[in-house]
């Protein structure tokens, strides 16, 4: 699983953005977004996190990818 820190997430409009940029990269992963905590989760994603994190940004949104907990 990928989890990712969206600080301009701030609506929903903001986060089907989102949730669509990553589809478009990764069709089969599912996304998951916490509103008031500003994160985003995907999971059964293939390819690498900071290839998920470009297409957010890409999209408008700046996404710092968050390491997972050990």
């Amino acid at each position: 699983m990928h989890r990712f820190k969206v600080e301009k997430m701030g609506c929903g409009g903001c986060a089907k953005s989102v949730t669509r940029a990553v589809l478009a990269v990764e069709p089969n992963a599912r996304v998951e977004v916490d509103m008031g905590a500003k994160l985003l989760a995907v999971s059964g994603a293939a390819g690498p996190a900071d290839r998920i994190a470009q297409a957010i940004v890409t999209a408008g949104y700046p996404a710092m990818p968050l390491l997972a907990a050990a």
